[in-house]
């Protein structure tokens, strides 16, 4: 028997007030305490999903912000990237895709609200940090009380202020502002910074800064952020997983996290900090929760989507009052020469032109691996996020494991005494590189005014287990003592329904009413205004819940799907759609509008058949057809072989410099890619699958796209880089068997089973994404 137990901590002091929002500048309901995030009186966690206006095409903003939104973000962040704005003639551009207004105004539309982090250093691995040449050329100390600085930084916040000011909606989308970013030991300035945008019309009820690596920020008026990464490219390319990567996969209250931005503060100059934890009077929230991971010359990792939830999924149970992802949605610089470098003296060099980052929505608008788990997590804290404000963390009473332990379970436990323990049971049994081991025999014990010992029978915890066993929870007029599957939302109507998903490996099983049960999948009628929806685990990843004007609706597919602001739910991709009637209790089909639905047949897929029909019950099992474009193979003729490289192009600081023009020209494989191009088509893809060091993809003389090789697909957007185009020019730099780049596994061991240097088309396809039909608008 494995007995796990936590004790119900107590708050130590009733809610207080934190420093934000200032007098003045209170707006959209915000208030912050010391415990959670209020909006109009109400606890909420909100979700805030980076993507840059900046790296995204003006045309694409809408889609993008509202599939964030579908996918439950509640914000976007942005920054607002100095370096972006200033084009290569050096006047500045706030037109297109660098309008921030425009930008503002769609993510209000979209329903999102926005958090604007206007630096004037970005970093997010920028040139100069974001600096235009010409600012980084001064003779000042820059990022300093340096008077010839701010005399610099001054104007630009003026015309941020101007610009934004041109927003209809910005008084009601932003949430939050953040000053600088990753700025360690200078809390005065972040406060002369605050002085300068508020001087430049800049308005927010929250104003942020990232507070990880022992940053010293004002002890008021500036909410500290924090983050978490499950790997990252910012350590040496020979160096083991670190050990700031490992500890986002137990649980734990340090929040602080040295590893992020070390390397770029050594590089910098910047002094030493103390690693540690300071709230401030404020919950701890985040900011950059690895959304995936950039790509550098010298490391290249790439989370697994598990990876990804898992980190997400431990801060919640660690206390989170805002979950914050970096990237969310990944991009393009809008020129070439806009990368960090060694050349401009940092110590990464980055892709010159692609900002993918392996992000949940892709630079090619592709759904990544996270996007789903993500999903239904941000479900959760919709529905229950009023509840989470009142919940604090508990951590086991034995501790947190070792984060190279890999035989303790990793759970804790949001809870209160109400007056029995309340709340949610976190398992986040998951560890990225080497995986946890099972564990069996599990029961919990929440120590509280009345003990919860769940479950009745003991259970085995896989590896890869994200679960949310709730304990005396709440709804309609019914009571859940505990259960063993995860809960996802409560969907309102004449009977409240609570939904969970029943966890691989778990028997569903829960204690209503002082007997402990088998839980059936579908629907049970638990009181007269409480219903209990048990969805099987081989539908989690086509969970979709929106809400719209305080009512959420549960949607199942395995398409895309996006929504607006006014409740519009479009749909791409998918082979079925259906949502659930709270009314009648079950799932029904739902068809797109449209003339294109008229010739749509219903279909039953047998594959899905066993898990709809648990959940469905006795409605038929009916799903929608919908085109989705089949993958085209494109033909890959090799015209030039790659040459002789050496094992590197340079170091610096102990990490390789990537090629250059000349090495390209000297060494780089050369293969003509024929496209098919289908004239009906709406959003095409190209995905490659390769192998070799870098490469560049041209249309005609034009590089539109480059990648550096980790074993991943590439996937570029035709429609927005390269529409009509009939022929592409791929070129490929071989890897070098003696080359010492960090590589992931499974490339490493391409690399070292090869006899020649890597330089290779393994496929590559184009893909229709296809168009979106709209569904029935939401009530």
């Amino acid at each position: 028997m494995t007995t796990l137990i936590a004790t119900v901590p107590h708050w130590p002091n009733p809610p207080r007030r934190a420093s934000l929002p200032a007098p003045g500048e209170e707006a959209l309901g915000i208030v912050v305490t010391d415990r959670a995030v209020l909006r109009d009186g109400r606890g909420v966690v909100p979700v805030s999903g980076e993507l840059h206006y900046s790296r995204v095409p003006r045309a694409r903003w809408r889609e993008r912000l509202e599939r964030m939104r579908a996918n439950g973000i509640t914000l976007v962040s942005t920054y607002v990237i100095w370096a972006h704005h200033v084009l290569a003639d050096g006047s500045t551009d706030f037109t297109g895709d660098r309008d921030v207004a425009a930008f503002i105004d769609e993510a209000h539309r979209a329903g999102l609200g926005v958090v604007l982090r206007i630096g004037p250093w970005a970093h997010g691995e920028v040139r100069n940090g974001g600096f235009p040449d010409a600012v980084q050329a001064l003779p000042v100390a820059h990022r300093t009380e340096d008077p010839a600085y701010l005399a610099v930084v001054r104007p630009w916040f003026v015309r941020i202020g101007t610009e934004v000011a041109r927003s209809a909606h910005a008084s009601e989308a932003i949430w939050a502002i953040q000053l600088e970013n990753e700025l360690y030991d200078q809390p005065a300035h972040l406060s002369t910074l605050q002085q300068l945008a508020r001087e430049a019309g800049l308005r927010a009820p929250l104003w942020t800064a990232t507070a990880w690596g022992g940053a010293q920020l004002p002890e008021t008026g500036v909410m500290p952020l924090f983050g978490g990464y499950a790997d990252g490219f910012w350590v040496d390319p020979q160096e083991d997983w670190h050990p700031s990567f490992r500890q986002h996969f137990v649980p734990s209250h340090e929040w602080d996290d040295p590893g992020t931005g070390a390397d770029v503060r050594a590089a910098l100059g910047a002094s030493d900090t103390v690693s540690g934890t300071r709230l401030l009077g404020f919950p701890p929230a985040t900011c950059e929760l690895g959304g995936g991971m950039a790509t550098a010359y010298h490391r290249r990792p790439v989370p697994a989507g598990a990876d990804i939830a898992a980190v997400a999924h431990i801060k919640i149970g660690n206390g989170s009052a805002w979950q914050g992802y970096y990237m969310f949605a990944g991009g393009r610089n809008p020129r070439p020469g806009l990368g960090e470098s060694h050349a401009t003296g940092y110590p990464n060099d980055v892709p010159d032109l692609s900002y993918d980052f392996h992000a949940p929505l892709g630079q090619g608008g592709t759904a990544g691996a996270a996007l789903a788990p993500l999903r239904v997590q941000h479900a959760f804290l919709q529905a229950f996020g009023d509840r989470l404000a009142e919940l604090r963390s508990a951590l086991p009473d034995s501790g947190s494991p070792n984060p190279d332990d890999l035989k303790t379970l990793r759970w804790a436990a949001r809870l209160a005494d109400d007056p029995d323990p309340t709340g949610f049971v976190m398992v986040t049994h998951h560890r990225a590189h080497e995986q946890v081991e099972p564990v069996t025999g599990v029961r919990f014990t929440l120590h509280g005014g009345t003990d919860v010992v769940f479950p009745d029978a003991p259970i085995t915890i896989a590896p890869g287990t994200l679960a949310r066993f709730p304990v005396n929870l709440d709804w309609g007029d019914a009571r859940l003592s505990w259960a063993t599957a995860s809960a996802v939302t409560l969907l309102n109507g004449d009977s409240s329904t609570l939904v969970l998903v029943s966890v691989d490996g778990v028997p569903p099983r829960a204690a209503i009413g002082g007997s402990a049960t088998p839980l059936p999948l579908g629907t049970t009628r638990i009181g007269e205004r409480a219903d209990l929806l048990v969805l099987p685990a081989a539908v989690h990843d086509q969970i979709w819940v929106i809400e719209h004007a305080g009512n959420r609706t549960l949607f199942l597919s395995d398409g895309d799907l996006r929504c607006d602001g006014a409740g519009s739910v479009l749909v791409r991709g998918a082979t079925f759609v259906q949502v659930y009637d709270v009314a009648g209790r079950s799932f029904v089909s739902v068809h797109p509008d449209g003339p294109e639905a008229d010739a749509v047949a219903d279909v039953t897929h047998a594959d899905e058949e066993h898990a709809v029909r648990a959940v469905m019950r006795d409605s038929a099992i009916g799903t929608t057809r919908m085109p989705v474009g089949e993958p085209t193979p494109v033909a890959a003729h090799l015209v030039r072989a790659g040459g002789d490289v050496p094992a590197d192009y340079g170091f610096r600081d102990g990490r390789h410099t990537a090629p250059t023009e000349p090495d390209y020209e000297a060494f780089a494989a050369h293969i003509v890619l024929d496209v098919p191009v289908r004239p009906d088509a709406t959003d095409t893809v190209l995905s490659i699958d390769w192998e070799g060091d870098a490469a560049r993809l041209r249309r005609d003389s034009e590089i539109i796209d480059d990648r550096f090789w980790d074993g991943s697909t590439w996937h570029v957007s035709l429609a927005d880089l390269a529409p009509g185009a009939h022929e592409l020019l791929l070129e490929i730099l071989p890897l070098s068997r003696r080359s010492t780049v960090g590589l992931p596994a499974p490339a490493a061991e391409i690399q070292r089973g090869s006899q020649v240097p890597l330089a290779r088309v393994i496929t590559a396809r184009v893909r229709d994404l296809g168009p979106w039909h709209p569904l029935p608008r939401l009530s």
